[in-house]
Parts: structure tokens; C-alpha cells; sequence
């Protein structure tokens, strides 16, 4: 079964469980942050240092992607919250996934939807980067004015669950790679065993309070997500962009590194409540993500797709 197809499902099905038997992962709070550095592990387990490069050889489109994902993003999480009237943690929740960087299943969704995978890569691996500065940021200029926001304490942990691991991934995979093609293959599987976990461990401990917020957040996290996806497909279009890289930014903008989101709420003592968002997030973004990729993958061939004339 496909990691796109597995994660989605397992997701549903850990949300459920949780709800019903909160007993199960309420214990296992603390293990959100030791989780999402797996993930980011194995997600710089995938990246070489030719792919921050790559930013050098491919600057337009890149560029683009990061300010696409870095202004859309924080400004529609902040204008949906205020639309739906969101209560001030969801709205904290929700501008944390908007200013977090690209998710890290974006490269294996613009692959199956035919993209341009050396450029959602880069993205991946250049938005992760710049997160340690623009997500304390971005947040601290949405919500500071409602809730305390921390800014160099929020830096200081994108580093250390964020920053260190992908780089420690990045050198294993450099260094040792050819080696490693075993462990390289499970990776993805492993991080997506942990996301779901994750996911199971903020259900069960915001439990007490889903039966009001769900429908709600739920369709705050669509409307956010959908936002993503299609401006960032329309914006990429307006600049010229060919059918590969339109795709490929929609996909990257639309998105997000949830997980990093909901470890971001656990490290930084923000009420328990905005991490819900991020949670939520996560799976359906892989839900829409992969509908997409199905469709488009259906309805196009590789001769159709032609060159992007900004690359």
C-alpha cells in the first residue's frame, strides 16, 4: 500500500480510537517532540546538499514558492480563523501550521502528480531552513497582540527539532547514503507511523473538548488548506509558471509541516488546544494532497507537461 494512501487512513483510524479509549496515548504527551525528530531525521535522510544549491541554479521558481508559502499561508490561516471567529487557541493553532514550513510528504505528493520534484525538494529544504526565523516571526505579527509568543525561545526549539536532525540527516545521507538504501526505504514508513501517533496523542488529550471545536476546526483547516492549494496554483500561473511548476507550488504552498506545529505548541507551553489545528491538518492535507495527485495524474502525460520557462 502507498505511504499517501496508508497515512490518511491510519490517521482516521488512530483519531478514532483515541477519542473513543483517550486512555490508550494520553500518557504519551511528551513523546510529540522525541516523534516529530524522527521525522524530520528521516526527512534529511532524503536530502543531499546539492539540494540547497539547487536554489542558486533554479532561483525564480523558488523563490516564488517561499514567498508564496511564507505571505499566503499565515495571512489566510489568520483571515479564516477571524471569518469563522475562531476562539483565540484554535486561532493560535492555526497560525503556527500557516507559518510552518512545507510537510514533508509535499515531495512524494508533487511526484505522483507530476511535478517537478527537484524543485519541491529544494522548496522543502529551503522553506525548513528559513522556518527557524519566519515562523516565531510570523506568528509573534498574527497573534502577539492575543497571546505571548516567545519568538527567540520558539527559535531556539525549531533548531534543536528541526534544524539539527534534518542536518544530521542530510550529512548521514551525504556521507553514507549509497549504503543506506534499506534504511532510506523505510523511512517513510517510519515517519508516517509517527505522525499518525502524533495525531493520536493531541486527540486523546483535547478530547474533552472536540465534541464542540471539531466541525469548526475542520472546516477552518480545509478552507486554509484549499486556499493554499489553489493560490498557490493560480499566483504560480500569473508568473508564468508551465503546468509542472504550477503544480508543484501548489502542492508545496498548500502543504504544511503540521507536525512541527503541534511539537511547537508541546515546547512552548501554548495551551494544548492549538495544537488541535495542526493535528487536524495533518490529515487532511494528505487527503486533499493525494486526490489531487490522483486527478492530475489522470488527466495529463509527461508530453503535455512541457519545460517551465522560468527554470
Amino acid at each position: 500500500m502507498r505511504t499517501t494512501t496508508l497515512f490518511p487512513l491510519g490517521a482516521v483510524a488512530i483519531s478514532i480510537i483515541s477519542y473513543l479509549y483517550p486512555g490508550l496515548l494520553q500518557p504519551f504527551k511528551g513523546y510529540i517532540v522525541p516523534l516529530l525528530g524522527l521525522v524530520m531525521l528521516g526527512m534529511g535522510m532524503t536530502l543531499r546538499s546539492a539540494d540547497f544549491r539547487n536554489v542558486l541554479r533554479r532561483p525564480r521558481p523558488v523563490t516564488l514558492g517561499v514567498a508564496l508559502q511564507f505571505i499566503l499561508m499565515p495571512f489566510m490561516a489568520w483571515t479564516v480563523s477571524e471569518a469563522l471567529g475562531l476562539p483565540v487557541e484554535l486561532m493560535l493553532g492555526m497560525v503556527l501550521v500557516g507559518s510552518c514550513p512545507g510537510g514533508t510528504a509535499s515531495n512524494i505528493i508533487c511526484y505522483l502528480a507530476k511535478g517537478e520534484v527537484a524543485v519541491s525538494i529544494t522548496l522543502t529544504a529551503v522553506s525548513t531552513l528559513l522556518a527557524i526565523f519566519l515562523t516565531p516571526l510570523l506568528t509573534w505579527l498574527y497573534i502577539g497582540q492575543k497571546v505571548p509568543v516567545p519568538v527567540p525561545a520558539m527559535m531556539l526549539n525549531i533548531f534543536s527539532i528541526v534544524l539539527a536532525p534534518v542536518a544530521l540527516g542530510v550529512f548521514i545521507n551525504n556521507r553514507f547514503g549509497d549504503r543506506l538504501e534499506t534504511v532510506k526505504r523505510i523511512f517513510p514508513r517510519v515517519s508516517v507511523v509517527a505522525v499518525i501517533l502524533i495525531i493520536g496523542i493531541i486527540i486523546a488529550n483535547t478530547r474533552g473538548q472536540l465534541a464542540l471545536l471539531a466541525a469548526p476546526v475542520i472546516v477552518a483547516v480545509c478552507l486554509h488548506n484549499i486556499s493554499g492549494l489553489a493560490g498557490g496554483y493560480c499566483l504560480a500561473w500569473l508568473f508564468g509558471c508551465d503546468e509542472r511548476v504550477r503544480r508543484t507550488l501548489a502542492i508545496e504552498v498548500g502543504m504544511q509541516n503540521s507536525g512541527l506545529a503541534i511539537a511547537l505548541v508541546e515546547l512552548t507551553k501554548f495551551p494544548l488546544l492549538a495544537a488541535l489545528p495542526g493535528a487536524v491538518f495533518s490529515i487532511w492535507h494528505n487527503i486533499s494532497g493525494s486526490m489531487l495527485a490522483a486527478w492530475w495524474g489522470r488527466i495529463s502525460n509527461e508530453r503535455d507537461l512541457g519545460s517551465d520557462p522560468l527554470l
